[in-house]
């Protein structure tokens, strides 16, 4: 890992941790859980949001000030309300997309849940959420959270990643393992 890189994700554990802490302290985790679900499909949607915490063009104040306006706009929790214009503040923004995956890591612990990244070649049936759900249960051993996503160039199969571990049963990697195979024998 870059040196950057491992600079800003400490930043981001160590905000993460703090925001969790006052959450669990006052008793707002599900409120907390439902902010960053929130900030997370508002980072997704808008450009312009995307822009305002990475951009260096703004200053200061004007981030602090948008922020807090988005904030009140989406009606977010005072904890990270105050959060979010404080990392304004000290320019910190920029490490938001990753504080949002710690925060989600540390409620999941804190529910005993393991989030699941599931890429499939095309969409998954309700049905198939469901089995995928109660296999990857029965094997974890703990309640799983679906983060699916779709990536047509797998082919067909699937990529769970759930943690460190990550199963590819892509056509991809199997077309990939059978060329590599090829060139041995040949």
């Amino acid at each position: 890992m870059s040196e950057p890189a491992s600079i800003s994700s400490g930043i981001a554990q160590r905000y993460a941790t703090a925001i969790f802490e006052l959450a669990k302290e006052s008793k707002s985790l599900k409120s907390l859980e439902n902010d960053v679900t929130a900030l997370d499909g508002a980072l997704t949607e808008s450009a312009d949001l995307r822009s305002l915490i990475t951009s260096p063009v703004y200053a200061r104040d004007q981030v602090v000030t948008a922020i807090t306006a988005v904030a009140t706009k989406m009606k977010l929790s005072q904890t990270v309300t105050g959060a979010l214009g404080l990392m304004a503040s000290k320019r910190r923004l920029f490490t938001l997309p990753q504080v949002l995956t710690s925060l989600r890591a540390l409620i999941a612990a804190e529910k005993g849940e393991v989030t699941a990244q599931v890429t499939s070649a095309q969409p998954l049936t309700d049905a198939q959420v469901a089995e995928l759900v109660k296999t990857l249960k029965a094997r974890v051993g703990k309640d799983i959270n679906l983060k699916l996503s779709v990536d047509e160039t797998l082919i067909g199969g699937l990529v769970i990643k759930v943690g460190s571990q990550m199963i590819d049963g892509s056509i991809r990697a199997k077309l990939a393992a059978l060329k590599n195979s090829m060139k041995e024998v040949g």
